[in-house]
């Protein structure tokens, strides 16, 4: 007999969802049958699968140890992948993570190594989580930036964590500002409107000003919080505070460029001779686009001790030197 207690990783979880981890070689028909024979078991009683379960539910596996053996998954190794977290925040329920440029946020093919992966090797450090707590739950990133895009990452720690943070930047509900050093001066703000079509093929995006069959409406609201002078005949540069009222894939990047500012080092929608100069200059080989903020909303469900508070992390060392180099006067 095998007995499972459900801690806070797991609530919220449905009965038949651990199962089937923890049991990942059995089929849901057989599942299901030993629910309805009582081989499984809820708090000593008959259940069907479909309970919402709580913190401190016991579940018991009736099985014999080679029945269980048969059918358990295999514990997860500790032999997670490791480097240096820039952690914002943490608590019991979230983790909020600075991501570096150049790292993946999920997987992209099976050999990637993702801040997902390093994520869950942290944990195992902390003692957050176990291989044997992997078997039926696993943290996991919330939302997602360009590899070559920095700025903080959510990670649901929990199962309810995962859930209420999934649902917010789903519903659009959590507010994420992302910093820009944009070619040309622009002193007002502004929210552009447009209309976006990706090409899945090239995996680049094309703007237009006005709808056609197929594109998806996107706005993008921007705050000038700092400038440059025009310098040795170039263009002045602005450093934008970005709030995304739409969220579609390259939205930010394709979208200023369509107006004539495209963001610094942007090697799709950029300017190529202002690239090249800061390549040369400073040795920049991505955008200078930084998710620096997010802002939780008002709510009463399990992250309702967050509401109101913002959270921001620091822009990369190599967009500070830039920024003081370039002599950009800024009031953020």
């Amino acid at each position: 007999m095998k007995e499972i207690t459900i801690t806070s990783l797991e609530e919220g979880q449905r009965l038949d969802r651990v199962l089937e981890k923890y049991l990942s070689r059995a089929s849901a028909g057989f599942l299901y049958k030993m629910l309805r024979k009582k081989n499984i078991t809820l708090n000593g009683k008959k259940a069907d699968g479909k309970e919402k379960l709580c913190r401190g539910d016991v579940i018991r596996i009736w099985f014999s140890e080679e029945t269980l053996e048969k059918f358990t998954a295999p514990a997860q190794n500790t032999d997670w992948p490791r480097t240096r977290l820039s952690v914002v925040y943490e608590d019991e329920q979230i983790l909020l993570v600075s991501k570096d440029v150049g790292m993946l946020t999920q997987k992209a093919s099976g050999t990637d190594v993702s801040l997902n992966e390093y994520v869950i090797g942290y944990l195992l450090d902390c003692g957050a989580v176990s291989a044997e707590s992997l078997q039926s739950f696993r943290p996991s990133v919330c939302n997602r930036l360009d590899r070559n895009t920095s700025g903080i990452v959510a990670v649901g720690k929990t199962t309810a964590a995962l859930q209420e943070l999934s649902k917010m930047f789903r519903e659009r509900t959590i507010h994420k500002y992302y910093q820009a050093l944009v070619v040309g001066g622009l002193e007002e703000e502004k929210t552009i409107d447009g209309y976006l079509i990706k090409d899945e093929r090239k995996n680049q995006v094309k703007i237009f000003s006005k709808s056609v069959q197929d594109a998806q409406r996107i706005l993008t609201r921007y705050v000038p919080v700092g400038r440059s002078a025009e310098k040795d005949g170039r263009e002045a540069l602005t450093l934008l505070e970005i709030e995304l009222i739409t969220g579609r894939s390259h939205q930010i990047r394709a979208h200023l460029a369509s107006v004539g500012h495209p963001v610094v080092g942007d090697p799709k929608y950029g300017n190529r001779d202002r690239n090249a100069y800061f390549a040369r200059t400073y040795g920049l080989r991505s955008q200078l686009l930084h998710a620096g903020r997010i802002v939780f909303p008002a709510s009463d469900g399990p992250l309702g001790y967050l509401s109101g508070k913002a959270f921001t992390a620091k822009r990369p060392d190599l967009f500070e030197t830039i920024l003081d180099k370039e002599k950009v006067i800024r009031s953020r």
